[in-house]
């Protein structure tokens, strides 16, 4: 019997996938744009380098906090705030339900 943990990794879309590569590509470019190198990173962090890379390259295995620990060293951990603060979506669709209400209740 396996005791160690059942460790799944994220079932991406190719759509999706596309996404955590950019955030990786851009995650990279801060770093680059600061003249960090991975290894000071990794000092820094305490994140492996191969983590690191791994985040770089938008691997779906790490963990959002890796994600964040890697932010939060570039000055960009705020950045993750930000997602899904303006959700035109979600308004839009409450919007829908509200209008809908409106005639329901003939105002």
């Amino acid at each position: 019997m396996n005791d160690l943990p059942d460790r799944r990794k994220a079932i991406l879309f190719p759509k999706q996938q596309k996404i955590l590569r950019t955030l990786g590509e851009n995650i990279k470019l801060a770093r680059k744009r600061r003249q960090l190198t991975q290894k000071l990173i990794s000092e820094r962090t305490g994140i492996s380098p191969i983590t690191l890379r791994k985040i770089e390259k938008g691997d779906a295995g790490v963990s959002i906090g890796h994600y964040l620990t890697m932010l939060a060293a570039l000055n960009l951990a705020e950045d993750l705030a930000n997602v899904a603060q303006d959700d035109e979506f979600g308004r839009k669709l409450q919007d829908a339900k509200l209008l809908g209400a409106d005639k329901k209740g003939g105002k």
